[in-house]
């Protein structure tokens, strides 16, 4: 199961960790970790190119994550929006046994 979690901070988000395998099928076939990663990398991508927010990622076998240098900006904040949008539709599309996305506050 791919774990993510979204860390926010008086309602604005602060980052993500997203860890683990779908086990959905084997690797180098598994679509539900196969969009994960590009809904992950996508995101870290985009506030990079479009914004002038701070960031630190970590990344490992099954593993990245997000942590923002102070807040974010409304373009962060709707990438961040857009990239949860893309994870309940996964989830939705595929089932909870696959993804569980938890948020919270840190």
């Amino acid at each position: 199961m791919i774990k993510i979690t979204v860390y926010s901070r008086q309602d604005q988000y602060t980052g993500f960790r997203s860890e683990g395998h779908a086990g959905y099928a084997e690797e180098g076939y598994d679509i539900i970790c196969a969009a994960v990663s590009v809904l992950s990398v996508n995101l870290v991508n985009s506030i990079e190119e479009f914004t002038e927010d701070g960031m630190d990622v970590t990344s490992g076998d099954g593993l990245i994550e997000l942590r923002l240098d102070g807040e974010l900006s409304q373009e962060g904040q709707l990438l961040m929006r857009a990239y949860i949008l893309g994870i309940q539709s996964v989830q939705k599309t595929y089932g909870n046994e696959y993804i569980e996305l938890v948020f919270k506050e840190v």
